[in-house]
């Protein structure tokens, strides 16, 4: 999560003050728990297939970040070769399968894929982010009724920020109340679902393992619908705080990162001072530690694409329409 934090605003002033990445970025700064917790729960070749804000499950799934940075400067290096920017990102060598810009598209291709795999006797699961705009997308609810009459291996995590772009979700879906929430519509379809806190790590981690494990036993898709909530604006480096999102909601949401609530959960009372040299260092000390090593590599990621080649011209077609794809 750290790491993630670190090289997402690290990311966000180059692009604010550089205006060299020309492609839209969808920062997860204060989403991080919902990546991690899932993604830790994964097998390494179990598949992750997101949305547009894909930065978080990329880097969580073990993706290179070299490659994402590249990619998010259009170079030949990047994870797509330059060709797909910060939402068209891949690692197939670590199973981030791909994301898309499309608005629920990635749902009925992890469900496709699942299929598959289910057909080949494979045992490994697919698992695709999605926030709660794309939930009321038909691509939603076609996929989840195929993939609970077929009983596909595929785990939809929802990462319900309560807003898709600037509408928040009380103008766009009935209330909870009346059983028609996410998690209800999902069970509607007779798939087992839960609806938990997503920025507790430990608790996201620990349900996703109950999700995998309920898919590789041959019981059908799970839902996992994960209330979180984005720092930044739905598309860009800035904040909308007062603009498009109310002061107090968003400091009441910055009350609860998971990154301090993280570490908060491992910290220990300082030991005696006599003894404290032989003791392991404290959380905060790791978290300081982490935030200073990957706001580093972040930055020597950024200037390694930044002497790294455009794609030429004729080979900007190369992976489409037949034509071979070039390895990076």
């Amino acid at each position: 999560m750290v790491r993630i934090r670190c090289v997402e605003e690290e990311l966000a002033d180059f692009y604010r003050d550089e205006q060299e990445m020309r492609t839209p970025v969808h920062f997860s700064v204060g989403q991080e728990a919902a990546a991690v917790g899932v993604c830790a729960a994964l097998r390494p070749d179990d598949l992750v297939y997101t949305g547009h804000r894909s930065h978080a499950a990329y880097l969580a799934k073990g993706g290179d970040l070299t490659g994402m940075v590249a990619e998010l400067y259009g170079k030949e290096t990047g994870c797509s070769n330059g060709r797909g920017g910060s939402v068209h990102l891949t690692d197939r060598s670590v199973g981030f399968a791909g994301s898309a810009a499309i608005l629920g598209e990635m749902i009925s291709v992890a469900t496709g894929a699942a299929w598959a795999l289910a057909r080949q006797g494979s045992s490994q699961v697919v698992v695709t982010f999605f926030g709660d705009g794309a939930s009321e997308e038909g691509v939603f609810h076609e996929s989840l009724n195929f993939a609970a009459v077929h009983r596909v291996p595929v785990v939809y995590v929802c990462e319900n920020n309560a807003y898709s772009i600037s509408s928040p979700l009380s103008a766009r879906q009935p209330a909870t109340s009346t059983g028609t929430g996410i998690t209800e519509r999902a069970r509607a379809y007779g798939i087992t679902a839960e609806r938990l806190d997503g920025n507790d790590v430990a608790l996201v981690h620990e349900a996703t393992r109950r999700a995998t494990a309920h898919c590789r036993a041959g019981l059908g898709p799970y839902v996992l619908e994960l209330d979180t909530y984005r720092w930044r604006e739905h598309v860009g480096p800035g904040f909308d705080t007062g603009i498009d999102r109310p002061e107090p909601e968003v400091e009441q949401w910055l009350e609860r990162c998971p990154v301090r609530r993280g570490t908060a959960a491992l910290h220990a009372p300082a030991p005696d001072p006599q003894e404290r040299a032989a003791q392991e260092p404290t959380a905060e000390e790791l978290v300081a530690r982490w935030d200073a090593q990957f706001r580093d590599e972040a930055r020597r990621a950024v200037a390694a694409a930044k002497a790294a080649p455009y794609p030429t011209a004729d080979r900007l077609t190369d992976g489409a329409y037949g034509r071979p794809a070039v390895a990076n």
